[in-house]
């Protein structure tokens, strides 16, 4: 299969870092956001990714900038702003095209939402990331549920962009559908439970 043209819809402080992140491992990718002037400072600040980086206008543009197969990204809001986006999505896709969810949504949405976005013909991952917006400009580490066909086509950008640690890649296919959201909502709560404990000891001292 060939490589996936990159999108990517929701270009806030980790969807701006990562975006950059891809354009610095050579992809090119385009980017919508509802503050268009976002994309817009993004790009005016990229420097020599600039060029790597191309804004469209609305979601219909962004899927029409892209050759297919097309891997679109969405770093937006948990619940319906993911609903509306996959809706918007779904008409204007074509055979091979893959949806991502970056976000932190319940691994029981994404089960459901794989299986209608696998009914309309086309590839779901839900992929975990953490890192925060250092990690995400940087190198995340990656949580991805999905079918291995769909991980495979997408594996070469993710190994690309993830965090490394002794030169392996940060980043796994954990299993179906919902199997990285899953993992990304484990990691959150042993992660806050940590930053709780010290902040109580520290309190405590």
């Amino acid at each position: 299969m060939a490589q996936a043209s990159m999108g990517l819809i929701g270009v806030g402080t980790m969807g701006s870092a990562l975006a950059l992140n891809i354009a610095e491992n050579g992809f090119d990718i385009t980017l919508w956001n509802l503050d268009l002037s976002t994309v817009d400072a993004l790009i005016d600040g990229a420097g020599d990714l600039a060029p790597k980086l191309h804004k469209a206008d609305d979601i219909a543009g962004l899927v029409a900038k892209m050759p297919s197969p097309r891997a679109i990204i969405m770093l937006v809001p948990a619940g319906k702003p993911v609903e509306m986006t996959i809706e918007t999505l779904l008409p204007l896709l074509s055979p091979g095209d893959t949806i991502i969810d970056g976000g932190n949504s319940d691994f029981r949405e994404t089960i459901a939402r794989t299986k209608r976005v696998e009914a309309a013909g086309f590839a779901y991952l839900g992929v975990g990331v953490s890192g925060g917006s250092e990690g995400a400009r940087h190198g995340p580490s990656m949580m991805a549920g999905g079918t291995a066909a769909t991980y495979d086509a997408i594996e070469p950008a993710l190994h690309a962009i993830a965090a490394k640690f002794e030169g392996d890649p940060c980043v796994a296919h954990l299993g179906p559908d919902g199997a990285g959201h899953f993992v990304k909502t484990v990691h959150n709560g042993i992660e806050y439970a940590d930053m709780q404990m010290i902040a109580e000891a520290y309190g405590v001292m």
